[in-house]
């Protein structure tokens, strides 16, 4: 794990233990590397209960409730698939703060509408849903790590301050 995540992490930590929060996650390309990158830091038991690797269609729809109908019209690459994800991921965790990713980290799988790199993120927080898409550059490590960090560096801003927690 590189430097700037693990520092990230050991952030977002330090920020949830103060607001007394909890967070989880909800990967598909990043393959539970949000949920290791916030495991890696020790204590991370109070402020994460579990996260989500719904790499699968099926698993998203089964494990996090998003609506079948969605993931054949939208794509699982999409703003409508990680919002719900989102939403479902902090409702099954209890989590106060969460994040999905859904994108093709490749090198195949892309498309003229989604090319290679295309990540969809979504947070939720006690102020609502927000959703960005990226498109993020590199071989597929690189996309994935990229994806860790843009993940957690949103978690950490919209924790920072929690007064509302």
């Amino acid at each position: 794990m590189n430097q700037s995540i693990s520092s990230l992490a050991e952030k977002l930590g330090s920020a949830l233990s103060q607001c007394d929060a909890k967070v989880t996650a909800a990967e598909s390309c990043t393959g539970g590397g949000v949920a290791h990158a916030i495991t890696a830091i020790a204590g991370s038991s109070k402020w994460f209960d579990c996260g989500f690797v719904t790499y699968a269609n099926s698993a998203k729809h089964r494990l996090l409730g998003v609506p079948k109908e969605l993931l054949a019209t939208q794509g699982a690459v999409s703003e409508a698939v990680v919002r719900s994800m989102v939403i479902g991921a902090a409702a099954a965790a209890e989590a106060d703060f969460a994040v999905a990713i859904s994108g093709i980290a490749g090198p195949g799988g892309g498309s003229e509408d989604k090319p290679v790199g295309t990540v969809w993120f979504a947070w939720q927080s006690p102020a609502g849903v927000s959703a960005k898409k990226h498109l993020l550059f590199g071989d597929r490590a690189a996309v994935r790590e990229q994806a860790i960090e843009i993940s957690l560096q949103e978690l950490l801003h919209q924790v920072t301050g929690c007064n509302t927690v």
